[in-house]
């Protein structure tokens, strides 16, 4: 249960970052949202712990900023290869996926404390 309630929690904050965030779009129904938040829970869970080890000096020296850089770069990754699965989420530009990244962080910490409470 905990993996769908995860997967739900993603799709919601794409959903949002789609909404408020110029720059990132989605052309497709709610279930493709559901796959791209699925790609995006794999690329986290198989692509950031490599990342974040080997930035992990330029973590220390920043003290953890550059996990925002991570972030983008990982949203900007999902958009790539979801869209070569023919999902339709579309982010145009690094300033897109960071301020992605920031309301999609944001709002997925948000559901996840309010999915705890209520759990």
């Amino acid at each position: 249960m905990s993996f769908i309630l995860s997967l739900l929690v993603n799709a919601a904050a794409l959903w949002v970052a789609v909404k408020l965030v110029p720059g990132i779009s989605h052309t497709g129904s709610g279930w493709s949202l559901i796959g791209v938040a699925l790609v995006f829970g794999v690329l986290n869970a198989i692509v950031r712990p490599i990342l974040v080890f080997l930035s992990f000096p330029v973590l220390v020296l920043t003290l953890g900023l550059f996990t925002l850089i991570l972030n983008a770069l990982l949203l900007w990754l999902t958009s790539s290869v979801a869209t070569a699965l023919g999902f339709g989420f579309r982010v145009d530009g690094f300033m897109s996926a960071f301020l992605g990244a920031l309301v999609v962080s944001i709002v997925s910490f948000a559901l996840s404390v309010l999915t705890s409470r209520a759990a």
